[in-house]
């Protein structure tokens, strides 16, 4: 009898324990599928780890970009709409991707020596990545799956993702949405007044 109360108390124990694993790993889980990206480490176009708590205050616009891509273009509205706003706490991050339509093959020494030459860029580049599949940054990841924006995954290059000064995703725009249009300048300036009350 004693040995059947002892089996019962170690199998409600096992129980106890599995239960509690469970719960920490649906808790990891939940954290991989945060609103916030200020707990994200990224690499720059050199190589060089950022973590992107450093851009606590400030306004973010994300965007994958290529370099033969129908809105490359879109590359010179990206830098007017910095050079408008980076004074008042404004940055863009650019990622290269090239997982759509091999638009662009080129090294991070490549991409960076185009924008520079062909754009005057001078916003933010960061290491080429991928944003979709298994091998999606978890950046991307996280923009993607977020609850604030309509989810799923990136369909071209130049979707953007705007993130407010506490590193929250506020709004995503698809490709067509070109950077000076009204309808992300409204909302970055909206992001940009909300910095200004608390300064």
């Amino acid at each position: 009898m004693k040995i059947n109360q002892l089996l019962s108390f170690i199998t409600s124990i096992s129980v106890l324990l599995t239960s509690s694993i469970f719960a920490k790993e649906t808790s990891s889980s939940k954290d991989e599928t945060s609103e916030n990206i200020f707990d994200l480490t990224v690499k720059d176009i050199n190589g060089k780890e950022v973590k992107l708590s450093v851009y606590k205050g400030k306004v973010l616009l994300i965007v994958n970009v290529a370099s033969k891509c129908g809105y490359t273009k879109q590359y010179a509205g990206l830098e007017a709409i910095y050079e408008k706003y980076r004074d008042k706490g404004f940055e863009i991050l650019a990622f290269p991707c090239n997982d759509f339509g091999g638009q662009e093959p080129g090294t991070n020494e490549e991409i960076q020596e185009f924008c520079s030459s062909t754009y005057n860029v001078k916003f933010k580049l960061f290491d080429k990545v991928k944003v979709l599949g298994e091998e999606q940054t978890p950046l991307y990841s996280r923009l993607t799956n977020s609850k604030n924006v309509e989810p799923g995954n990136v369909k071209w290059n130049f979707e953007k993702f705007l993130i407010n000064k506490d590193g929250n995703i506020v709004s995503r725009y698809r490709s067509k949405v070109t950077p000076e249009s009204e309808e992300l300048t409204k909302a970055i300036e909206k992001e940009l007044a909300h910095l200004q009350k608390k300064i």
